[in-house]
């Protein structure tokens, strides 16, 4: 991957209960439509999820969430889509992961750091994708509301990541291959005031020398309804960029691309 500049995000959710899109991609057609869109506005990455996370979200089991995926990722193969941007599965579930890789797919983005399923990091030692390893206040894949506070947000996530890549880089991964995501929003606390400090101390966590992912886009913290969050979508994602992150995980990829 190549970090020397900015690397955009795409996203697909094939979920029915995503707070961002509602379920827009759900249907296997208009995924598909998605992601040649995603192409064409020049996404760098494009990830694809099968089941939300947020607050209220519901549990998904392994053979919802794989019929959810497969088709997506058949389809990317078979066309293959692998040659015109970098792929990411979002999810902790390892047969998920090692089906996506097994078809090509080059990052796999899991929200519990590896605490979601015991077998991720054998996958992962075995194909070696990137990994993006996210900071969550919540040991379960499911986050909550919960406005927790911190003495100093910056250090606990750092102490957080560095645990889970150790035990990463301890069974055998290379480092190299190791993305960091200090969480955001709800993930961090349900007040917002740490997502904003997150960003304005970004270059702290950067001191970890692992490139920085951060997804800013449409998330509560922001404030205001969900359609009045693009503007300050694109403005948080823009001073992330500025203090140290290499990637941006969006839901508008033409706005962004546009704003850089």
């Amino acid at each position: 991957m190549d970090f020397s500049k900015p690397q955009i995000m795409g996203v697909v959710n094939a979920t029915p209960d995503s707070f961002s899109d509602g379920g827009d991609f759900y249907n296997i057609e208009d995924a598909k439509s998605q992601i040649q869109s995603l192409i064409k506005q020049g996404a760098d990455i494009i990830d694809i999820g099968g089941e939300s996370t947020g607050p209220g979200s519901s549990d998904v089991s392994l053979k919802v969430e794989m019929n959810r995926v497969a088709p997506i990722v058949d389809y990317i193969a078979e066309n293959k889509l692998t040659e015109k941007a970098l792929f990411s599965i979002d999810t902790y579930k390892a047969p998920v992961a090692r089906y996506a890789l097994e078809h090509g797919f080059q990052i796999v983005n899991d929200v519990t750091a590896l605490r979601g399923d015991p077998d991720m990091i054998d996958v992962l030692v075995e194909y070696e994708p990137y990994i993006i390893l996210m900071y969550s206040k919540d040991a379960t894949p499911r986050t909550t509301s919960e406005k927790i506070e911190y003495d100093d947000v910056i250090a606990s996530i750092k102490t957080f990541l560095i645990g889970r890549i150790v035990e990463l880089v301890d069974a055998g991964f290379p480092e190299d291959n190791i993305i960091i995501d200090p969480g955001m929003g709800m993930f961090v606390s349900a007040d917002p005031k740490y997502s904003f400090e997150i960003i304005e101390r970004l270059l702290e966590l950067k001191q970890l020398s692992y490139p920085i992912c951060i997804g800013v886009s449409r998330k509560s913290f922001l404030g205001g309804k969900l359609e009045d969050r693009e503007k300050p979508s694109v403005e948080y994602s823009l001073k992330a960029l500025k203090n140290g992150a290499s990637i941006i995980r969006t839901h508008n990829v033409n706005k962004l691309k546009e704003s850089i």
